[in-house]
């Protein structure tokens, strides 16, 4: 068995770990919320997949020679790498498995299809081709991939806000000038009715926890968006360096730049207050659809300066 096979070995437990992690983020909410023994047991499941991760990226990296973003396989595993640090960030501060039960199943699919549906030959790290042998492929790339995490995580939000708000019109100006802290992110969460349904919630208390997901899916987003911006910029810079133009309106490209637009917009309508709540939340839920097809979409195309090390 070499060094790959163990690597993949490694990537499959991982793919296992976060099913049995699923199940009992779904278990604690619906079932047995009071039962600390599997929320710790989630908790543990999550930590451990994040750590394997981490020590099968610095393996490629080491082996290889180069930071590990060389193809899809090695950035869908830091794709998923990066949801479950920033979630376990998250969980440690709110105490609360409502993220987790929607946003572990999405890495769950990550990894499944990195395992499962990529050929072994692009699951093993090979020579960079001359245009990736670039300092600029760390930066781009990486930053690239994080602002993915925190946007995709910042859409989930906004879709849980219109999943809970289902079709009642919501105000949530009476609450404005209560600032929330991040460990109350999830207030009055056990009463909500997306994971529950025997459990009824209050209004003022549906309002709060509204409140908590437009404001904090705004706060994600503000953050995922500088890192956007400048791995777009990075990447003009190192395709002058490698091709003579900073923009070629390649696929890929064109695509970074809806999402960046769809995203500005967002924040914009937030900055001036022009919308709010569900108008705002929209906006952000299809940032995240949008984000997958910049991200996997475009690829499968075959065509441009991003198609080499992502299909064969």
């Amino acid at each position: 068995m070499d060094w790959n096979d163990i690597q993949n070995f490694l990537s499959n437990i991982v793919f296992g770990i976060l099913l049995c992690s699923t199940l009992l983020y779904w278990i604690n909410l619906s079932i047995f919320s009071d039962f600390h023994f599997l929320s710790k047991l989630g908790q543990f499941t999550i930590l451990s997949s994040s750590i394997i991760l981490f020590f099968i990226l610095c393996s490629r990296w080491i082996i290889a020679g180069y930071f590990p973003l060389s193809n899809l396989y090695e950035s869908l595993l830091f794709l998923a790498w990066l949801l479950l640090t920033i979630y376990l960030y998250i969980e440690f501060k709110t105490k609360n498995k409502l993220i987790g039960s929607v946003l572990i199943p999405l890495i769950l699919f990550i990894t499944g299809f990195a395992n499962l549906t990529l050929s072994p030959e692009m699951q093993k790290s090979s020579p960079l081709v001359p245009a990736l042998q670039s300092n600029w492929l760390t930066m781009h790339v990486s930053m690239m991939l994080l602002s993915y995490a925190t946007l995709i995580i910042g859409s989930l939000l906004c879709i849980l806000f219109l999943v809970i708000s289902k079709n009642k019109e919501i105000n949530l100006e009476p609450l404005n000038n209560n600032s929330t802290s991040l460990p109350r992110l999830m207030l009055d969460y056990y009463e909500v009715e997306l994971l529950i349904s025997t459990i009824k919630m209050s209004e003022i208390g549906k309002l709060k926890l509204l409140q908590n997901l437009d404001n904090w899916s705004y706060r994600i987003i503000g953050f995922g968006f500088p890192c956007l911006t400048i791995g777009i910029i990075s990447g003009g810079i190192w395709a002058n360096e490698a091709w003579g133009s900073y923009w070629s309106w390649d696929p890929k490209e064109t695509w970074a730049l809806i999402t960046w637009l769809v995203y500005a917009t967002y924040l914009h309508a937030r900055i001036i207050k022009a919308y709010q709540g569900k108008k705002t939340a929209i906006l952000g839920s299809l940032g995240f659809f949008v984000i997958w097809v910049c991200y996997l979409g475009v690829n499968f195309l075959g065509k441009g300066l991003h198609s080499y090390g992502w299909v064969s």
